[in-house]
């Protein structure tokens, strides 16, 4: 594979993993200024939708109902927002997914041609429990199994657990490549997130291995 290709595939991984962290910061942004808005309704005793008139029909004198009106609009527009963003993070996980995937077969392709071989990745997480029947355990995940690939994450992007909560809650219902070291082999599985008997959409714990 020529230099500029191999340059094409890093700074379009490099980009759409940018891309995402900047959405879901976003995201979160929108959740802190709804609960917010939440609070300061829940703290005049008004709620979302509680009456802004007494009982023979004239406004409360007891609330803000400019701050409770511009709270509520506020609100609305601010799910509105987060629905918008949840679109837009999901369409960047899909091409961070397809650039990731691209790299992969590049690197396979090289490997192939030069007869070269590289060391794997380190592991970063480990499961220790899985649920009988759960789409972790359909998917052929087993404890002990330490993780080296969840889908977008990587050793390289992987900061806490919460990096996979986010490609697991964006992916419900998608095939994710995991990629795992077991018995000092490595293998690489479909796992897909998806609603089942059990709690959570994998049914598995996963720790983070300290490195």
């Amino acid at each position: 594979m020529k230099m500029s290709e191999e340059n094409s595939a890093v700074v379009s991984r490099v980009t759409a993993e940018e891309d995402v962290r900047l959405l879901m910061k976003r995201k979160d942004d929108i959740e802190e200024q709804i609960k917010a808005y939440y609070d300061m309704l829940e703290s005049a005793g008004v709620g979302t939708d509680g009456p802004l008139v007494d009982v023979e029909g004239f406004p409360r004198a007891d609330v803000d109902l400019y701050k409770v009106r511009t709270a509520r609009h506020s609100i609305s527009c601010l799910q509105n927002d987060h629905k918008a963003i949840m679109v837009e993070i999901e369409e960047a996980l899909h091409k961070l997914h397809a650039t990731a995937k691209v790299a992969h077969e590049q690197d396979d392709t090289q490997m192939e041609t030069s007869g070269q071989t590289v060391d794997s990745p380190s592991p970063f997480a480990l499961v220790d429990a899985v649920t009988h029947g759960s789409p972790a355990a359909q998917a052929g995940l087993r404890v002990g199994d330490q993780i080296m690939e969840f889908g977008s994450v990587n050793t390289h992007n992987f900061r806490n657990l919460r990096d996979i909560a986010a490609v697991v809650q964006h992916s419900e219902g998608k095939s994710l490549r995991v990629g795992v070291f077991r018995n000092g082999q490595e293998v690489h599985l479909n796992l897909t997130p998806q609603q089942w008997s059990g709690r959570g959409l994998l049914g598995c714990n996963i720790v983070p291995l300290h490195r």
